[in-house]
């Protein structure tokens, strides 16, 4: 009796050997399935990502050839099919060789990074310009991102150079570098200078002067203080008294009105104090971009596909023009932020994000292959109020366009 016990015992045992050996065959077999099945959707998902890239570079081919040897391309005029371009002095003249540089990354089109060094020594020389704050667009853009990808002295050369010239225009009575120049008693400092911030931060990385680290910093105080209302939005222009530092006048120039909340203005801030806050790590600049970002994404007008209108108080809305550059600045500054931004409202930002890249990835505003002058994207509005760059491709929205869409990318 006992034997047969211990043999059916010793049967029971081997039968529940072989089923937990059938069963983890099983299961090691669906997993390898999963696993092989998310990899095959990884990879979709990435190739997915090539086809914006790919049509944007095909794009720029074909802008490469409309554009004369020293010229940088400004915006399209659809009507009269001419692309408007600019010297290396404008201020958009980094945004060309940047967006190559970008794409250059992403295809290995070896065409675009030619084509990127080419026209990058026809830039060098706005290394020396003093009459301007927009070096950072400029040059950190152009140079800067050709620096990141292959790194060469010339390149920290022309960048350090770029960066003193920046740094002459700051006035530490006024606590902030100049924008733009006046015959009048004034001293004009505008929410975009904000951009500019990140190639003094470069600087003083690459040299240990924390001269240019102490101006950053100071002219985002005097930034916080002084361009901002309760509500977190933005003043495009700031005019200060020369001699005393005191603010004389708060307005718009590129807004609707001096007390509306022009759409990219709030996306410069934004962007702006989120690469604050990556370069110090003071809790404040956060704090900063993270109202700003509320009030961006909270705000009434705001549409459901995030794309803003030009000013969040147009007067014509709903019928007033959208502005995808500055929904491209906004998406890119997003899927920055989210990352530094506290878990209850980390998703909230990268959703809107995805939704930003998402919308200005549909035809609505990406341009059909071949068109819009080799811009990749429509719809962007530079200056209503003179009537100058009103719906039309910019070449600062592609830019952000392709570095969001990078980032969009990266954070998969």
């Amino acid at each position: 009796m006992e034997t047969i016990l211990n043999k059916e015992t010793h049967n029971l045992s081997d039968m529940k050997q072989l089923n937990f050996f059938l069963l983890s065959t099983a299961l090691l077999l669906l997993s390898s399935c999963l696993v092989k099945k998310n990899m095959e959707a990884k990879d979709n998902f990435v190739k997915s990502f090539d086809k914006p890239f790919t049509a944007a570079a095909a794009q720029y081919k074909i802008m490469m050839q409309k554009l004369p040897p020293d010229r940088f391309p400004k915006t399209y005029h659809k009507a009269a099919d001419k692309l408007e371009t600019s010297g290396s002095d404008w201020w958009c003249s980094g945004f060309y060789p940047g967006t190559l540089l970008y794409l250059y990354e992403e295809t290995k089109d070896q065409a675009l990074y030619n084509e990127a060094e080419r026209i990058l020594k026809v830039l060098e020389k706005e290394k020396y310009n003093k009459s301007t704050h927009d070096l950072g667009f400029m040059m950190y853009c152009s140079f800067g991102n050709a620096n990141r990808i292959a790194p060469k002295p010339e390149y920290k050369e022309i960048l350090l150079t770029s960066a003193r010239s920046l740094a002459s225009r700051f006035d530490p009575k006024v606590g902030c570098i100049k924008s733009w120049d006046s015959k009048k008693p004034e001293y004009l400092v505008i929410i975009d200078n904000m951009m500019n911030l990140e190639l003094l931060f470069w600087a003083t990385r690459e040299t240990g002067d924390s001269s240019f680290y102490k101006i950053a910093v100071t002219h985002a105080e005097t930034t916080m203080k002084n361009h901002f209302r309760p509500d977190y939005s933005s003043y495009h222009v700031i005019n200060y008294n020369p001699e005393t530092g005191a603010v004389q006048q708060k307005r718009t120039a590129q807004g609707y009105a001096d007390e509306s909340a022009w759409a990219r203005g709030q996306a410069w801030g934004l962007y702006g104090f989120t690469v604050m806050f990556r370069e110090t790590k003071d809790r404040k600049y956060l704090d900063q971009a993270l109202h700003i970002a509320d009030f961006i994404l909270n705000h009434p007008n705001l549409p459901k596909d995030k794309i803003p209108y030009w000013d969040f108080n147009a007067p014509d809305i709903p019928d007033a023009l959208r502005d995808a550059s500055a929904g491209a600045v906004m998406a890119s500054a997003l899927l920055e932020l989210y990352k530094y931004a506290p878990a209850k409202v980390s998703s909230k930002y990268y959703k809107a994000a995805e939704t930003m890249v998402k919308t200005l990835s549909t035809p609505a505003y990406v341009a059909a292959p071949g068109t819009n002058g080799g811009f990749i994207l429509e719809h962007s509005v530079g200056h209503i109020p003179q009537k100058s760059e009103v719906d039309v491709p910019l070449t600062y929205a592609d830019y952000y366009y392709i570095e969001a869409l990078k980032r969009y990318k990266e954070s998969k």
